[in-house]
């Protein structure tokens, strides 16, 4: 086998995360969006939700999220209006009041909403819905503009699941990443979430950003680790200025080399797997109660836009500002824009700005991508289809990832090894059949 800083510089690649296949890149404006709505209605069946808060109080500069600065609460106040309108027209084109099974709330900044705007939200959310009584009901939340308030509002509507943003406790590093926050924060909000029932804690943690190494994290996973979070979501700093140019603000200061992030990535691996966390795959880590495990185990585990999530299987219906919507056979997207958004649904009609209908080719491929990312391998058997032969150029590509020991390839399988998951999205690439030519840029695999 090569040495891993061979394998990394062999394998270093723009390439997509797969939070979706197809990717969001190929979703068109042009797509039917009756037909998107058709599909949405189409099903009855127990469902997730997703309600994006799109305000931040400041701005972080390595941020890839939709987002914007706001320090009008009034504007929030007017969005859940405009959140509860969405739903209305929905139920206006036939939705039916299906069971939510899972309800996560991201942003931006979800506890920029006062507390009565939360149990506002609440409100419409139970207007609409029906909330199974094991509902993973998931929220992310800044520490910064935390509060005790809104955690008890929170609570109140049934949250009980919160994700913590801590990113990274370094002090130089929060300054060059415009995103002030001292550990006292973080503890603060682990203690009143606590305080009020949500005990079930994520950390999220990003590396690759300026002036970090594996020493200087080495204290960032310490501070985490006190926290005492069920989940850990270690995400890589995805660099794309052509995106989202604020994130060229970080140029002024290095960062981290290729092999330097993987070695900060390996550390913490080592780190979490020391203090009794498991692996999940890509960026995420578990305590062995942790549903994510669970969920792993059954073949339940998923991946969407909001990371690993714990009920594949699921329709995902969407609302608010760009949030991204999933069904069997489709993906569909609203507006990026405040104003489009805005005026859309003030002149009744559901604000879906593009989207993509899959054929047969693409559920084929969704879900041998989806195989490899959650599960860690793919049985030829599950997909109706003679895969060796229809996938015999892919296969040959990874038999020289066997070689360099990403995978182990039996007669009617292939599995991930444990150091192929760094490599799991050059592995997912080999089977995306709409990578080539499409003209798309994406972050660093590695």
């Amino acid at each position: 086998m090569k040495d891993i800083k061979e394998l990394i510089a062999k394998y270093e690649t723009p390439g997509p995360r797969y939070t979706s296949y197809p990717t969001a890149p190929h979703f068109s404006p042009d797509t039917d969006k009756e037909r998107l709505k058709s599909l949405a209605l189409s099903s009855s069946a127990p469902m997730s939700l997703y309600i994006h808060v799109p305000f931040c109080r400041d701005l972080c500069w390595f941020c890839g999220c939709t987002s914007s600065v706001c320090r009008d609460q009034s504007k929030a106040d007017e969005y859940v209006g405009l959140l509860d309108s969405e739903l209305l027209l929905w139920c206006s084109e036939g939705m039916q009041r299906r069971q939510l099974r899972q309800i996560h709330i991201g942003g931006g900044t979800p506890n920029f909403l006062s507390a009565e705007q939360t149990e506002r939200l609440g409100e419409i959310i139970r207007r609409h819905f029906s909330i199974s009584p094991d509902c993973e009901f998931s929220v992310e939340f800044d520490p910064r503009t935390l509060s005790e308030e809104k955690v008890k509002a929170f609570a109140k509507i049934g949250v009980n699941r919160a994700s913590i943003g801590v990113q990274d406790t370094n002090p130089e590093v929060q300054k060059a990443v415009n995103r002030i926050q001292p550990q006292e924060k973080n503890e603060a909000a682990a203690a009143w979430l606590r305080a009020a029932g949500i005990r079930e804690i994520n950390i999220d943690l990003i590396y690759g950003l300026p002036l970090q190494s594996a020493r200087s994290f080495a204290k960032t996973l310490e501070d985490a680790e006190k926290l005492a979070p069920t989940r850990v979501a270690l995400f890589g700093y995805a660099h794309v200025p052509w995106m989202k140019p604020t994130q060229k603000n970080l140029e002024k200061h290095p960062l981290p080399a290729p092999d330097e992030k993987v070695e900060i990535f390996l550390s913490a691996k080592e780190f979490f797997e020391k203090n009794g966390y498991e692996y999940i795959g890509l960026d995420h880590f578990a305590k062995p109660s942790d549903a994510l495990i669970a969920a792993r185990k059954n073949g339940t585990l998923h991946r969407n836009f909001q990371g690993y999530t714990t009920h594949a299987g699921l329709d995902n219906f969407a609302v608010g500002l760009t949030s991204i919507s999933e069904t069997k056979t489709s993906y569909r997207q609203n507006f990026k824009s405040m104003e489009s958004y805005k005026s859309l649904i003030l002149s009744g009609t559901i604000p879906i700005e593009r989207g993509i209908i899959l054929n047969g080719d693409d559920i084929l491929r969704r879900g041998i991508i989806m195989d490899i990312m959650c599960s860690l391998r793919v049985r030829y058997s599950d997909y109706g289809v003679d895969f060796k032969s229809v996938f015999a150029k892919p296969l040959a590509l990874l038999e020289k990832m066997r070689e360099d020991g990403l995978v182990e390839i039996f007669d009617d399988r292939f599995e991930v090894t444990n150091l192929g998951r760094l490599f799991l999205r050059n592995i997912a690439m080999l089977f995306d059949g709409r990578l080539s030519g499409g003209g798309h840029r994406y972050s660093k695999t590695i």
